[in-house]
């Protein structure tokens, strides 16, 4: 009796015990997938040159950046090719399943948050003022220094996952607009959403935020709330 009731805890034990590494593993895979793509180290300042324009847009639950579309677009020749001369472009990354379907199921959105998934690009034409554009959602216009500007261009360029001939990897119509999704870099889970992407994407262009503590939208635009003021300035052209 003694020795069963002994055997029955052991096999206890080494249950939990299994469960627990296999926690910890999944833990660490999330936690290494939570930084992809990077943060990049802003350059050196141009001197002369005046502050960039960009704008955050908070759409609920998504985040995405609007630059202007001829930067980009020379960085990225595919986008002209799809998009042609357009003035602004919005970027957002995301769940590969999560952001293009249809119809979000419990499921679907269990998956994204628990285990790694792969992420796309979400490329979005803004033909006129960023906010009459997006009427119903949050915007802020921040103006970046010509090296903040130029490493948040670098950010977004390396969030695209290239094809063997260099070029980009187109895959579906996207979600509204005239718009396009790609293949991304990185995978989504519970650390790495479409909203640290945001965060990284304003590290790298110099702002202070903790991408780590930025997993949701709202938390996302609160910093920006607290921070616009300081980091509008003035732009030229003002939009």
């Amino acid at each position: 009796m003694c020795t069963s009731h002994f055997d029955v805890r052991g096999w206890s034990r080494s249950a939990m015990m299994h469960r627990t590494r296999r926690l910890f593993i999944v833990l660490v895979l999330l936690a290494s997938c939570a930084s992809s793509p990077p943060v990049v180290e802003r350059v050196e300042e141009i001197k002369g040159e005046q502050p960039v324009a960009v704008h955050v847009v908070g759409h609920g639950w998504h985040t995405g950046i609007v630059v202007p579309a001829g930067d980009i677009q020379a960085r990225l020749p595919a986008l002209r090719e799809r998009f042609g001369d357009v003035p602004r472009i919005e970027f957002g990354w995301g769940d590969k399943a999560f952001y293009q379907a249809d119809e979000i199921t419990a499921g679907m959105a269990i998956k994204a948050s628990l285990w790694p998934t792969a992420a796309v690009m979400h490329a979005v034409v803004v033909p006129s003022d960023v906010a009459a554009y997006f009427p119903r959602s949050e915007v802020h216009r921040l103006c970046l220094t010509p090296g903040g500007y130029d490493a948040l261009l670098h950010f977004i360029v390396g969030s695209f996952h290239r094809a063997e001939d260099g070029g980009l990897a187109p895959l579906g119509r996207g979600r509204y607009g005239d718009s396009q999704f790609y293949e991304a870099v990185g995978s989504y889970t519970l650390f790495n959403t479409c909203n640290t992407w945001t965060a990284r994407a304003l590290k790298s262009a110099g702002l202070d935020i903790d991408p780590a503590s930025k997993a949701t939208a709202s938390s996302v635009m609160d910093y920006l709330r607290a921070a616009d003021p300081a980091a509008a300035g003035a732009c030229e052209p003002a939009d």
